[in-house]
């Protein structure tokens, strides 16, 4: 797994597998955030998968997937209540990263500065600039 902090309440990375829920939870992750569809790829786990073996774990799972349709304003919410309702730190995964960082970023929107949250996820590694004007408007 390559982790990428955005900041103490969110990192993100790619694809994961089951077997990485241990590691994850030894790292401190209280709730784990999927943002990427089932199926995309042939080579990825079910997310079924993932999710039982957070459960087994006593992690808090989020199913939010970001597909072709794009970003709507229920996963920007469903993202910002799985943040809010977290014990701890959460982690997020897509296939690299960037739907995770994007919809991190939204729900981040009237909540922090806009600049900052470019500067936390470009930190990481992630290019959120262009949500410039969105991040501005909430």
């Amino acid at each position: 797994m390559d982790l990428k902090r955005i900041n103490d309440r969110i990192t993100v990375s790619g694809q994961i597998l089951p077997e990485d829920i241990a590691s994850l939870k030894a790292a401190g992750f209280t709730t784990i955030i999927n943002n990427r569809p089932d199926d995309e790829s042939p080579d990825q786990p079910a997310g079924a998968e993932i999710e039982a073996a957070a459960k087994a774990a006593g992690l808090g799972y989020y199913a939010i997937p970001l597909g072709r349709d794009g970003v709507s304003p229920d996963m920007v919410e469903k993202t910002k209540s799985a943040l809010e309702g977290s014990t701890g730190p959460v982690f997020a995964f897509c296939r690299s990263g960037t739907r995770s960082t994007t919809l991190w970023a939204l729900s981040q929107a009237g909540e922090m500065d806009a600049g900052e949250i470019i500067s936390e996820a470009a930190a990481a590694g992630y290019d959120m600039s262009h949500l410039a004007g969105h991040l501005n408007q909430k």
